[in-house]
């Protein structure tokens, strides 16, 4: 008889289904909030070798958050453009990727290991996370309080042919399941999703460096030819991707032979096995697919498993990274009881749109990369000459579930973004602001936002964790922390605000003009929050203020 859900007797807070980039974050912040973790991942060991190769300054700031992002990003090459041509190598689309996100370069190619590897380390410290690696999902049971899991040995796992080694059951008050694009939690939760179509095969053909012929191929560049798409980018310093686009007919067994590749890379482009090492040569079919539904009760669903998008934005991995940060911090707000249960209810309504913009725009640029007609692709690149095609829009930013509205119901512009990232100094300690100040909400301003609160806004910021960042010239202000560039201040300028409240996952929650507004900005996120915890812990919030430096 299997165990009833009971969350005042559940083994674990939260059960984590998939111990890849989604799941790797959820069980890193949620681990380092102290809660009970089980992660079940069916793979024994990380995979090893990069999938994901690209990560915006965003995405770094949440594996800074998660791990140790300097040995994380220790072989990261920013990417400053991205380079779409036509057959002849004529430039039709380059998207601009320069500047700075959250305290570093906005975009960044990355050798995934390495971003694994740093989050990995910091979970093994935490003895109340358990992991389960080696072992699958085979069953799992809802109740009204929490989820009963039976999970079984696999067979590449370190218990597999011990007969002896029953299948186990664990139960949790919650559970996400990010176990990839054919998730056992989303077929056992019987949601569909919908395919978008478009289904294209392309060979990944990644490589170590070993001469000076990979320079060539450091700017990321698709070429979109009818007669066969190809591309190259670099994963971070030392290593480069090269893609194939297979043709209708082909067979994936022969383009994953590695003479094969061999064949292509020195036809194409002159290289052969002086030049690189293959790491690694597999056919992936994009595809682009969104689940019906993120939620059912107490179980979620994050990731590929959510949203599987083809890859031209860099952004799959990317996205699931931000589900589970998203997550991460609502859980711990709920299963803290200082937030009601409806809090996770903005958990798809602000990530689906997000993940659904971004699929739109890597399905126009599947779209545009594999066009296969030769009149359609010429047609295509007469429109991109002319100007004739529409622009690409902006990278979306957050329009929903737990953000500021102004009284017309709108956003201001700075809401819904990532919120910036100074480096700073504070006394002998300097470094990343989050590293120096902490991790959480944050309400930053120009000037000492204390007197424009009362001590019930006080109380709330102080028993939320909200850490207050102020602005200060005055050096001599105790404690007083210096901005060592003008990331945060030059956000505020732009924006033209005094003060905005940042949430765990960076987003800007919302921000305001003139202090004097800034009491109704916290009451508003009290609201937005589904705050049920009345006063809080004894005292007033600390305060860290900085000044710029000069």
């Amino acid at each position: 008889m299997s165990r009833q859900p009971d969350a005042a007797q559940a083994d674990y807070d939260v059960a984590i289904i998939g111990y890849g980039p989604t799941g790797l974050v959820a069980a890193s912040r949620l681990g380092q909030a102290g809660y009970k973790v089980a992660v079940v991942e069916r793979w024994p060991s990380l995979y090893g070798l990069p999938r994901l190769t690209h990560i915006d300054g965003e995405v770094a700031r949440i594996v800074q958050a998660c791990g140790d992002v300097d040995q994380a990003m220790r072989d990261a090459l920013a990417l400053p453009t991205y380079h779409y041509v036509n057959a002849a190598g004529e430039l039709l689309l380059e998207l601009h990727w320069k500047g700075k996100q959250c305290g570093y370069a906005a975009h960044n190619s990355i050798y995934q290991p390495d971003i694994e590897d740093a989050i990995h380390g910091r979970i093994a410290s935490l003895a109340n996370v358990q992991l389960f690696r080696g072992w699958e999902a085979v069953a799992l049971e809802q109740g009204a309080d929490g989820v009963a899991l039976t999970i079984q040995p696999t067979a590449c796992g370190p218990h597999a042919g011990q007969v002896s080694q029953a299948p186990g059951q664990l139960t949790a008050r919650y559970l996400l399941g990010a176990d990839g694009a054919n998730s056992f939690v989303r077929t056992a939760l019987g949601i569909e999703r919908t395919d978008h179509g478009h289904k294209h095969r392309w060979l990944n053909l990644d490589s170590q460096n070993l001469s000076a012929a990979a320079e060539r191929f450091k700017q990321l560049t698709i070429f979109c030819d009818p007669a066969r798409g190809h591309m190259y980018m670099p994963i971070g310093e030392h290593r480069t991707r090269f893609e194939v686009r297979l043709l209708e007919g082909e067979r994936i067994e022969d383009w994953q032979d590695p003479a094969q590749g061999w064949r292509w890379l020195q036809e194409k482009y002159g290289v052969g096995p002086q030049d690189f090492k293959f790491l690694r040569n597999v056919v992936y079919t994009f595809q682009t697919r969104m689940a019906e539904r993120w939620r059912e009760g107490r179980v979620l669903l994050g990731g590929d498993a959510a949203h599987a998008m083809m890859p031209y934005m860099g952004q799959g991995a990317c996205s699931g990274m931000r589900d589970g940060i998203n997550l991460a911090w609502k859980l711990d707000l709920v299963l803290s009881g200082r937030a009601s249960p409806a809090l996770l209810d903005s958990y798809e309504a602000e990530r689906r749109p997000h993940a659904r913009r971004i699929m739109e725009m890597s399905l126009f640029l599947g779209q545009v990369t594999n066009e296969a007609d030769p009149q359609r692709a010429a047609a295509r690149d007469e429109a991109f000459a002319n100007g004739r095609m529409p622009p690409m829009p902006a990278f979306p930013r957050l329009e929903n579930g737990v953000l500021h509205r102004e009284a017309d119901g709108g956003l201001l512009p700075s809401t819904g973004l990532p919120g910036p990232q100074s480096r700073v100094r504070r006394g002998t300690a300097e470094g990343r602001l989050d590293d120096v100040v902490g991790h959480g909400f944050l309400l930053v301003a120009r000037h000492d936002p204390l007197p424009f609160l009362g001590a019930r806004q006080q109380a709330f910021l102080a028993h939320l964790g909200c850490h207050i960042v102020v602005l200060a010239k005055d050096e001599q202000i105790p404690g007083a922390v210096a901005e060592l560039d003008e990331e945060m201040s030059s956000f505020m300028r732009e924006h033209g605000i005094e003060a905005y409240i940042g949430r765990p996952d960076f987003a800007v929650f919302g921000s305001v003009t003139h202090l004097e507004t800034l009491a109704s900005l916290v009451d508003d996120l009290r609201l937005k929050l589904h705050w049920i915890e009345e006063g809080g812990r004894d005292g007033a919030c600390a305060v860290t203020t900085m000044e710029h430096s000069a």
